[in-house]
């Protein structure tokens, strides 16, 4: 009896707004449909998290990873705006079952991001309730920080610092214009408004005891709470003791990761 294709690891075009984005599926062996989770990586990309991408693989999901418009190569301009709408409509192409060929399950999709990839996975699923499992990873809280910058301004400059330090692999922005925009949407990029929309889903969220980019106290602790205060979200939270990248955290992370998707999808 046939065993089914090889696992295999094939290129993929994504098209959002007009752009031809590129990213690769980590598929497992079999026939499928696979249930697939969407990795979504942070500003601008150091790390990918392929290590969970492969171990996800390993446990019989799909997984897939793509770089935003802007980055890495990719054409159009970076903003934060372009990477939370490439990653909805990465999602609505795999709902739709235009992903993958058809050797992707669309009924099981799940989506986890780390840094920003972590904000843009919370936000891009929120309106997207047939995404029943959702995780961020160190995410990032861009109205927390945009809070916390207009109780005091001397902040911004070192998150334009920091932001400009990351410019040189983008396309068509700096510091300054991606500060500019994150103010710009304020208390409507924040993550803790998005729990109510999660009720009857699936969370993880993953915080970093050890991190200077995105501190508990700012970015993951508040999130906790504010997701704790719905009733109707079921939610799984650690904070690690690492830095930013988990660097010396990754095989708990993909342990906690992998067994939160056995859970739900």
């Amino acid at each position: 009896m046939a065993a089914g294709p090889a696992a295999s690891t094939p290129h993929v075009e994504l098209v959002s707004a007009g752009e031809t984005l590129h990213g690769v599926l980590h598929l497992p062996g079999g026939d499928g449909p696979h249930p697939v989770v969407l990795l979504l990586h942070g500003f601008p990309g150091w790390e990918r998290n392929l290590d969970l991408a492969q171990a996800l693989r390993r446990a019989g999901y799909a997984a897939l990873v793509f770089h935003y418009r802007g980055c890495w190569g990719m054409p159009g301009t970076w903003s934060w705006g372009h990477a939370l709408e490439d990653a909805r409509t990465v999602l609505g192409l795999i709902l739709a079952g235009e992903v993958g060929g058809g050797v992707l399950d669309p009924a099981r999709v799940a989506v986890l991001g780390h840094s920003v990839g972590g904000f843009l996975a919370l936000a891009a699923s929120s309106d997207l309730p047939s995404v029943r499992v959702a995780g961020s990873v160190s995410g990032f809280d861009f109205g927390a920080v945009a809070h916390a910058i207009r109780e005091d301004p001397g902040l911004r400059e070192s998150y334009v610092r920091v932001f400009d330090a990351e410019a040189g692999v983008l396309s068509g922005t700096d510091g300054e214009s991606l500060a500019d925009e994150m103010q710009a949407a304020g208390d409507e990029w924040s993550l803790g408004r998005l729990a109510p929309a999660f009720a009857g889903r699936h969370v993880l969220l993953v915080g970093t005891g050890l991190d200077d980019v995105t501190p508990s106290a700012l970015h993951h602790d508040p999130l906790v709470r504010a997701f704790e205060s719905q009733a109707d979200v079921d939610l799984s939270h650690v904070v690690f003791p690492t830095d930013h990248a988990l660097s010396d955290h990754r095989i708990a992370l993909t342990r906690r990761v992998v067994e939160f998707v056995d859970a739900h999808l």
